[in-house]
């Protein structure tokens, strides 16, 4: 199992369960990811989804190993259950409530372009490392994080591929919320069952009103995005950033 699903007062919490490897996402867990996201849509009993991560990670991003993996064997993309999980968050009618229990890394920071409500740990840092792996941004990031956090701070983060912590990803409005580890988790629930205790029918309204608008820009940018990230992986920053990192292995 790479996911753990649970019900509890009409919130439905997933933890992303690849504590061994910080929760990097590998197709595996954004296959189970993207089904549990559809089944909460389609549950009528579930009302808000709360995600998180086991251990001391949110996510460490995509699994670079496999991303070596499919680039030797010539699979040159972005992955169909990426791009599968990417179309569930999207369509997600429910609102999404994230807790950053940890270091946050790539998916495990454009991740958060797609939640209502993002509640951080103080111990927690957030990186999008493109430009360091190579890469070209990812889900829709070059379209969501200026509208939430303005182009300069979206910039800084998709361009320099530097640590975010706490306290700026709140100051920049990323993190809705920063609490102390302890308090994270019962801080995040707290206000996913305030919302849970609310009419679903409603809280659909509301957030298809808040999301219609940028979701051609969410199509526009996904397919800019695939196009520099197809041309770019494999490439010659991106090959010796991936060489090194299979070198050390994993933080």
């Amino acid at each position: 199992m790479t996911l753990q699903i649970s019900d509890d007062n009409r919130v439905r919490t997933l933890i992303l369960d690849r504590p061994e490897a910080l929760n990097a996402f590998n197709e595996e867990l954004y296959h189970a990811t993207a089904s549990a996201l559809r089944d909460a849509a389609d549950d009528p009993d579930v009302a808000v989804v709360l995600l998180t991560g086991a251990g001391r990670a949110f996510s460490a991003g995509n699994d670079l190993k496999e991303m070596q993996a499919r680039i030797a064997d010539s699979a040159i993309n972005t992955g169909s259950h990426f791009s599968a999980m990417i179309a569930a968050l999207t369509d997600l009618p429910k609102p999404l409530i994230c807790a950053v229990n940890g270091v946050g890394l790539g998916i495990g920071t454009t991740i958060l372009g797609y939640a209502d409500l993002v509640f951080m740990s103080t111990t927690a840092r957030l990186k999008c490392p493109f430009t360091s792996l190579g890469v070209a941004p990812e889900a829709a990031s070059s379209y969501l994080l200026p509208q939430l956090i303005g182009r300069q701070n979206a910039a800084w983060l998709l361009l320099s591929s530097e640590w975010v912590d706490a306290a700026e990803a709140h100051r920049m409005g990323i993190a809705w919320k920063v609490c102390e580890p302890d308090h994270l988790m019962p801080e995040a629930r707290r206000h996913a069952e305030i919302l849970a205790s609310r009419s679903i029918p409603s809280l659909i309204a509301v957030k298809q009103t808040i999301v219609a608008p940028y979701r051609p820009g969410i199509g526009a940018a996904t397919e800019r995005e695939n196009a520099h990230f197809q041309e770019l992986l494999g490439g010659v920053a991106n090959a010796a950033a991936l060489a090194e990192f299979t070198g050390q292995g994993k933080a």
